[in-house]
């Protein structure tokens, strides 16, 4: 019988090659320096448009300052899980200045956004239970329901009334109603209010990974949720990173706290795993600070993403429906995506190329990404070279893409 099993090395062999032809490779790129908005690559000063910085604080002095100040202080690592002796005072006052920022009773650190998606899922629901999700939402969310081991259901983008039929279809049990706040690759906003009210319907837990919306939107910042007016009673569980807006690295869930003391005694990606390093942890409050303060960095955002959407729409670029930073550019074709994104990287602009399995068939993309580091002349220079990309690719077809570096490629 084991002379029939499948070896790994035709496995992988095998998986490649459909990769190959269907123009799905990706590989690495290596970044040797950065400087404001720019980038640079393989010898080459890229503008980049691709990045996660909206805020433009990963490089701030303040915040650079506060990790080496730390790191000389404390060292460079976590030494042990939080519940072992790795909960350090700079951990224990970022949970409390996060918490007070996006007004919940209580914050709980991880190491990452996936991590902490797992232990919202996986620390709650179980077999007999039943998680609804919006078809968009991030992959991390989509793992922490298959790790969860509980039903899995998925509904339509950005509809109340799939979320409340998914909802309704399931037997008694807990339910989790587990949504994107900003999602990733659209830049669209989830209906949350809508969501909400199906949610109490539903006696279902409403969680909303605002991963993206986190420091950009709301007032003060304090993202998604709070645009929508919505409370810990009506959203008790959310989710903040703080390696996109806040330009540092890591995660945490926030919100009732009783439901947070839950997380922080069960979750598995909490409980075994080594804490973020104090330094880090300093240089998220530093970040806090300005998101929280530096309301300027979020206006000169929204002018540079009008300001981008007026003008490709004029030039005929196929826009969807974001008013967020995250501004996709439609090319359906994944070959034709990767020929835009080198067309582009030729003229000195790194935007990646987004294809399936990251987004639906058919829907490839440029995911264009502003940050408050870009000036409007680059913004304009992109804008420039994003017409005579398609103008290229039109010309020449995108079967010029199969000569494309598949790096710039998600």
């Amino acid at each position: 019988m084991s002379s029939q099993r499948t070896l790994w090395r035709d496995r992988i062999q095998t998986a490649h090659a459909e990769r190959v032809a269907t123009a799905r490779t990706r590989t690495h790129r290596a970044v040797s320096h950065r400087d404001g908005a720019r980038c640079e690559v393989d010898g080459r000063s890229l503008v980049n448009f691709c990045g996660n910085d909206y805020l433009g604080l990963s490089q701030h002095f303040a915040v650079i300052n506060a990790f080496q100040d730390a790191a000389a202080r404390e060292g460079t690592g976590g030494l042990a899980s939080h519940l072992v002796c790795g909960h350090h005072a700079q951990h224990e006052a970022l949970e409390r200045e996060l918490a007070d920022w996006l007004g919940s009773p209580r914050a709980l650190l991880f190491g990452s956004g996936f991590l902490a998606n797992i232990a919202a899922v996986q620390g709650l629901l179980g077999e007999d239970d039943v998680c609804v999700q919006d078809r968009l939402n991030h992959a991390s969310l989509i793992d922490a329901a298959r790790l969860a081991g509980c039903r899995l259901r998925r509904y339509p983008h950005a509809d109340p009334e799939g979320a409340i039929r998914q909802l309704r279809n399931v037997p008694d049990g807990l339910a989790m109603l587990a949504t994107d706040g900003v999602f990733s690759m659209d830049g669209d906003l989830a209906p949350l209010r809508d969501l909400a009210l199906v949610a109490r319907a539903q006696k279902a837990v409403l969680y909303v990974d605002d991963a993206h919306g986190v420091g950009v939107l709301g007032p003060d910042g304090r993202g998604t949720v709070a645009a929508a007016r919505l409370s810990v009673q009506e959203v008790p569980l959310q989710l903040a990173t703080f390696g996109k807006a806040l330009g540092s690295y890591g995660a945490a869930l926030h919100g009732d706290a009783d439901l947070i003391g839950h997380l922080a005694e069960t979750a598995r990606s909490h409980l075994y795993t080594t804490a973020l390093p104090p330094a880090q942890a300093a240089a998220t409050r530093a970040a806090i600070k300005l998101a929280r303060n530096d309301h300027w960095r979020r206006e000169k955002l929204a002018e540079l993403t009008a300001h981008f959407r007026e003008r490709a729409g004029k030039l005929g670029l196929e826009l969807l429906a974001s008013g967020t930073p995250i501004q996709p550019v439609m090319c359906g074709d994944d070959r034709r995506a990767l020929a835009m994104a080198q067309a582009l990287e030729q003229q000195g602009y790194w935007v990646a190329a987004i294809r399936p399995p990251t987004v639906p068939e058919g829907r490839a993309r440029l995911r264009v990404t502003f940050s408050a580091l870009h000036t409007r002349e680059q913004v304009d220079g992109l804008i420039e070279a994003l017409a005579r990309a398609a103008e290229r690719v039109a010309i020449e077809g995108s079967d010029g893409a199969r000569a494309a570096p598949a790096t710039v490629a998600r």
